[in-house]
């Protein structure tokens, strides 16, 4: 057993979003593997759990809350306000399921362009402290994981050493997604359908999980709800979270810019702002309350290398997906057959899909009995126990990776280890008489010049 610290910035209150969810099943799954665990945050924590123990912490008392544990796992924005993380006793996970360098391009993006940079500049010191610093690294997907290949790459932590040991590099950086929890939902009250002031019970419901960032797209879904009521006059769209429980997150420009078009459209009878964050343990009735799920996004980086967290909980509460093309659950949802997929922007084919999947008609039956089978067949691959096997593992007996580049000894400007001048010369001959077997005289003495210019230079 290991006495483990989790650390982050989020909230814990009745209602949490996605780092503080993430956190917290963390803490629980790793606390019923047997290991001792704390989370600490900077922010609120007002819940309480009996598998683990939740503290606030602050700048001056943070070092001696964190002493005296075997693994520390952080997220977020911490290492360059506490580069000593990275030299502590401990053994040290970075949680990187958020590109938040990534994200800033586009959260920041309605700023003056030398915010921007400012942003962005601190945005990658963060990740190159995390990147030099962490022992172990985790992310949400492959496609996530090629990314952080190559920053890890790019500081010299993927070494030939840590190479002869693992050629697949899993030792240093794998795979452990954002989950759901391990038993399906039970609707314990009704939440929108004939609650809330202007869907009824019998309204088909059309439901976005999460708040609404500038890197998605609410303004093509209600452009497709004005489309689609011509055809299913009962349809009803719902923001389940207008307002982010961390009061440190700003409103999004976006999320004004879908009130507004609302009002432009006159939608105020079919598309609806839930203006508070639902509690966590009151969403799955807002889930179940929903006919269909919808998520869209902005096309580029950011949604490349996303794992939207809020389609796992259309997983789990096995509602049909709407959503748009170009990241991870966009092609789960089309590969697995989950829902619909349409293109970006593409408010026309949105609307097709769900007049489709809200329909009365035998076809449309037909469609939703084939997504709900194989929702419920997929929903276990998602669960947290599953998820997180691979920090489960871990934890359970850390093993050793390529050095800290900060603590590599007698290293160039790389953070990789330098060779001795004697080492040097032994290299440098061994490569000549290579040469001189392979290519011969000529083209040996060419490279030779050529490195001699190059070191000159």
């Amino acid at each position: 057993m290991s006495r483990i610290a989790i650390v982050t910035l989020d909230s814990f209150t009745s209602k949490i979003a996605g780092p503080a969810i993430r956190v917290w099943e963390m803490a629980r799954v790793l606390s019923e593997a047997g290991h001792d665990v704390t989370v600490l945050t900077f922010s609120h924590a007002e819940r309480e759990s009996e598998s683990f123990t939740l503290i606030p912490t602050s700048v001056p008392a943070f070092r001696d809350d964190i002493s005296g544990y075997d693994i520390v796992i952080v997220q977020g924005f911490l290492m360059q306000t506490f580069p000593w993380l990275a030299d502590g006793e401990h053994k040290l996970v970075v949680d990187l399921y958020d590109p938040f360098h990534l994200e800033s391009l586009e959260v920041e993006k309605n700023k003056p362009l030398a915010e921007r940079f400012e942003s962005l500049r601190y945005a990658l010191g963060e990740l190159d402290a995390q990147v030099r610093g962490g022992d172990f690294f985790i992310c949400a997907n492959e496609r996530q994981r090629d990314l952080w290949l190559g920053q890890l790459a790019s500081v010299g932590r993927i070494t030939p050493d840590l190479y002869d040991r693992d050629p697949t590099l899993r030792s240093l950086i794998d795979i452990a997604p954002f989950g759901i929890a391990e038993d399906n939902p039970v609707r314990t009250r009704l939440a929108a359908k004939g609650v809330i002031d202007g869907i009824a019970k019998d309204d088909k419901l059309v439901l976005w999980g999460g708040g609404i960032y500038n890197w998605f797209d609410p303004l093509t879904v209600i452009r497709a709800i004005d489309r689609a009521r011509k055809s299913v006059p009962n349809i009803r769209l719902l923001f389940m979270g207008a307002k982010h429980p961390n009061p440190d997150v700003p409103e999004m420009k976006m999320a004004v810019q879908a009130r507004e078009l609302v009002r432009e459209l006159g939608l105020g009878d079919y598309v609806f702002f839930n203006e508070d964050w639902v509690d966590y343990a009151d969403r799955h009735n807002y889930l179940l309350d929903a006919d269909l799920a919808v998520s869209a996004h902005l096309p580029g980086i950011e949604t490349d290398f996303s794992f939207r967290t809020r389609m796992l909980d259309y997983l789990w509460a096995q509602r049909p997906i709407v959503c748009t093309e170009g990241d991870f659950f966009a092609d789960l949802v089309t590969t697995e057959t989950l829902g619909r997929v349409v293109a970006c922007h593409d408010a026309e084919a949105m609307a097709e899909a769900f007049v489709e999947l809200l329909g009365e008609s035998e076809e449309s039956q037909s469609a939703r009995a084939e997504i709900s089978r194989n929702l419920t067949t997929q929903v276990d691959n998602f669960r947290w126990s599953v998820a997180l096997d691979t920090l489960v593992r871990y934890c359970k007996s850390p093993w050793e990776t390529s050095p800290h580049t900060s603590r590599v000894e007698g290293s160039g400007g790389d953070g990789l280890p330098s060779l001795s001048l004697p080492a040097k010369v032994r290299s440098l001959s061994r490569r000549t008489i290579d040469s001189l077997r392979t290519h011969g005289i000529g083209e040996t003495a060419q490279h030779i010049k050529r490195y001699v210019q190059t070191k000159l230079v």
